[in-house]
């Protein structure tokens, strides 16, 4: 089943810290730093929780304190609101 897209920018708007994704077409991005690695896993755990809620997941590359983190839904090809509470979850998970 197909999301209406809202694009980047309109969810941007409403959202805190995150950006349009450089190098996509559609996506929002941001990137999470924490204390340590078990702080940074421990969000990437409540996140995934959520995530299989959602049946959306997202694209994220840990390193260490710092988790990168990319949305935008797939087949929509382009950012929808889906994205933006999955953003709005992880931003109050850290």
């Amino acid at each position: 089943m197909s999301r209406p897209r809202i694009g980047a920018a309109a969810a941007i708007a409403q959202l805190d810290g995150w950006s349009a994704a450089p190098d996509h077409k559609d996506a929002i991005a941001k990137t999470f730093k924490f204390a340590d690695f078990n702080a940074a896993f421990g969000f990437m755990t409540r996140v995934a929780l959520m995530a299989d809620k959602l049946d959306h997941h997202p694209e994220w590359f840990n390193v260490y304190n710092r988790v990168e983190v990319l949305l935008t839904t797939h087949d929509a090809d382009g950012v929808t609101e889906l994205d933006v509470q999955l953003a709005k979850f992880m931003d109050s998970a850290a």
